[in-house]
Formats: C-alpha cells, structure tokens, sequence
C-alpha cells in the first residue's frame, strides 16, 4: 500500500484527533463558566475567517451562481448547525461529561439514516441483507443510546483515590434527572446534525463548492447564534475574552474544526468515500475518555459502557450495510458498461 492509500487513513486519524481535541477543549472553557451560547457565536465567527481564507486560496476561481434555494439552504444550514447542533450539544456536555457527549456522536449515522428514510432519500429493501444490517444497527444505535440516557450505574474507572465504599454504590443508577436532561439535549443535537449533514448535501448538489458553502454557512451560524444570545444571556460580561482558554476554546473550534478537519475530511471523502471518514469516529470517542479520565477527572460509568460499545457496534453494522450497497451499484454499473460495450462490438460485427 503506497503513500496515497495510507494517506486517507492518516487523514482520518488527524480529522478525529481534531474533533477530540475540540471535546475536551470545549468541556474545559464551559467548565471555566463560559456561556455555551457565546461560545457558538464566537467559535462561528473564527470559523468564517477560517473558511474565508481557505476558499480565496483554493475556490477563488469558481464561477457559479448563488440563488435563492441556495441561500434559504445556507440559512437552514446555520439554524440547524449553530442553533440548534452546537448550543444543544454544548448544553448537553455540561450536563453530562465530554465523553458521554462524544459517544452520543456515533449516533450519526443511525440518524441520518432514519431522516434520509423519511424524506424519501433512500430506499429500504428489507429482503436484503445490507438493509438489514442497517436496520438492526439502527435499533441498536437507539437501544445504546437509551440505556445511556436512563441507567447511569456504577462508577467503573474514576481517577478519584478515596476509599469510601458507599462511592461503589449505584445510588443514582436510574433516573438522575441531570443525566437525563443532558441526553435528551444530546440527542436532540445529534439528530439537528444529522439533518445539518443531509441538507449539506443536497446543497452541495446545487452549488458544487464545499468551502465556500462551508463559509457562507458559518457566517449564517455566526449571526443567528449572535440573535440566540442576545435573546438567552443578558449578562455582557459573557462576552469578554480573556487570555485562557475563553480565547483558546472559540479560535480552536473555528480554525481546528470548522477549517482544518472540515478540509481534510473533504480530501478523504475525495479520495474513499463517507461511509469511510465516518468509521473512525469511534477514536475521537476513545481519546476523549482517556483524556477525560486523566486531565478532567471525569468518572466513567457502566451504562456509559455498555451503551457506547452498543452504539460503536451498531454504528459499524449501519456503515457495513451502506458499503455492501455501494460494491452492489458499482457492480451494476459494470456490468451496465460491459454490457453496452458488448452490443457496440456485435452491431460493429
């Protein structure tokens, strides 16, 4: 395997290695008490000069038209994307831990699946194995996503060293109202994501520039998540930046992920396809629990556990229905091609 086929996974691995960065980075700041809403609007706003100055360095001379469709797109893409992703997501992290929230991340896909279902986007065969397999990934996707939401259980890992023995006991085990909250808010986040990434795509269908589309919808982000806030936090104050992580949290999520991971996930998708980028998302999940546990001190619990692992199984059993789909299709469209080739040879004849 030469340089250019280890180069998508390498791409994959940094891509994940960014986005948990931008986990702990932002549990961190929220930690710190800076407001969730302010950090969209300002993560947003680092991320327009992110994408502007990559889009003059490599869209600069794409030449079409931006019509109406497309702008009402740009206009939903920052509703569902700042306003409802990302303030959703940070509200739910708070609630929850980083890792929980990044886990919650897997469900993606078993997300995108049942809305591409709904709006008629995709076809479901049930006589097929590879819609099987998307179907039972998707029930255990949501099953792993429940059990996460209502049984918090027993602290497994914990980088506290007291000795207590009523620490073991699961005495929230069901029903912390807390957790229960931050779940609904991140699942509420991942399923405003997954629409996000579906109309992105159709948008990208209507204007064939990623980085420019990707700007456009930063800069809606920025200036919806900025009327969000003034609306939900009148505390001025949470608008100052300071020289810590305040500072560090926004320009990281602008520059890091909005123009860096989204530009290399762009070259890997180019290169493989999404259902490949999309399978290393269980790394940022991993990296974010060990740096949790080691630098957050955070707990880790076993219907955290269990549930994560369910997900991560399903999340491979959806992505291994999808690719069973594409090899078919490529496999159609050959035999089309031979085919006709074939006809063109016996008329030539």
């Amino acid at each position: 395997m030469g340089f250019e086929e280890w180069k998508a996974y390498i791409l994959c691995v940094f891509s994940n290695i960014c986005f948990a960065g931008f986990n702990i980075v932002s549990m961190v700041s929220l930690n710190k008490g800076m407001s969730r809403y302010v950090l969209v609007v300002y993560g947003h706003a680092f991320g327009t000069l992110a994408t502007a100055i990559l889009v003059l360095l490599f869209e600069r001379n794409h030449i079409g038209k931006m019509s109406k469709a497309v702008l009402r797109d740009i206009f939903f893409l920052g509703l569902l994307g700042a306003v409802f992703g990302r303030t959703l997501n940070y509200a739910g992290m708070e609630y929850t831990s980083a890792a929980f929230a990044s886990a919650m991340g897997n469900l993606m896909p078993s997300f995108t699946f049942i809305l591409a279902l709904l709006f008629r986007m995709e076809k479901l065969e049930i006589g097929k194995v590879s819609s099987q397999a998307k179907i039972w990934g998707t029930v255990g996707a949501l099953g792993g996503a429940t059990l996460m939401t209502v049984y918090k259980g027993v602290v497994v890992i914990s980088p506290h060293t007291h000795t207590n023995t009523s620490y073991h006991q699961p005495s929230q085990a069901f029903l912390d109202w807390e957790w229960i909250k931050g779940s609904l808010c991140l699942l509420t986040s991942m399923l405003s994501l997954s629409a996000f990434y579906l109309l992105q795509t159709a948008t990208l269908r209507k204007y064939p520039a990623p980085l420019t589309i990707t700007g456009y919808m930063c800069f809606s982000g920025t200036l919806l998540a900025a009327i969000m806030t003034l609306i939900l936090d009148h505390n001025l104050s949470s608008w100052r930046l300071s020289w810590d992580i305040s500072l560090i949290a926004p320009i990281y999520s602008g520059i890091m992920i909005y123009g860096v991971a989204t530009f290399v996930q762009m070259i890997a998708i180019q290169k493989k396809d999404a259902v490949f980028v999309t399978a290393f998302r269980p790394i940022a999940t991993i990296l974010v629990t060990l740096i949790g546990l080691i630098f957050l001190r955070d707990a880790l619990y076993l219907g955290s556990i269990i549930g994560a692992i369910m997900i991560v199984l399903a999340l491979y059993s959806t992505l291994w229905g999808k690719m069973k789909e594409k090899e078919k299709k490529v496999m159609e469209n050959t035999n089309f091609e031979q085919g006709t080739e074939s006809k063109l040879e016996i008329s030539r004849v």
